[in-house]
């Protein structure tokens, strides 16, 4: 094929000019003084601990139950998140295996003091492995519905 023949195959209806969140969201919180390291910034390990908890309801949901995180992937972190800024968690699941579920997460922010609620910026993504867990915490098979 020439790069003519795969441009025209493109649907351009479908291509985004401004990217967004892609799933559901299933946080919405703002960052307050409390969510600080030492240095009055909004610490990686608090944005991590948000995205675990969407992870862990997403999956709960489809587990009707107990879960666990046993895996996720690298994160590179885009743009900082500062103090006051609305952040948005968003979940959407990729698959599930037997006892276990993929579920890709990812965090935007709307800045304080931003004047358009639509400007929204990325801060990271991950793909969380979440296994469904009986009472007694050992990994059992999900539900058919």
């Amino acid at each position: 094929m020439t790069k003519e023949t795969d441009a025209s195959m493109i649907d351009h209806d479908d291509l985004e000019d401004t990217p967004g969140p892609e799933g559901q969201l299933s946080l919405k919180l703002v960052a307050t003084p409390k969510d600080t390291n030492l240095h009055g910034d909004i610490s990686a390990g608090w944005v991590v601990s948000q995205m675990e908890q969407a992870a862990e309801l997403a999956a709960a949901r489809l587990a009707k139950g107990r879960t666990a995180t046993v895996a996720l992937t690298s994160m590179d972190f885009l743009c900082p998140v500062r103090l006051g800024s609305l952040v948005q968690v968003h979940s959407q699941l990729l698959e599930t295996g037997t006892s276990s579920m993929k579920i890709n997460i990812e965090v935007w922010i709307l800045p304080p003091n931003e004047k358009d609620p639509n400007s929204l910026y990325k801060v990271t993504e991950a793909t969380f492995v979440m296994v469904a867990l009986d009472d007694k915490g050992r990994i059992r098979t999900l539900p058919s519905n």
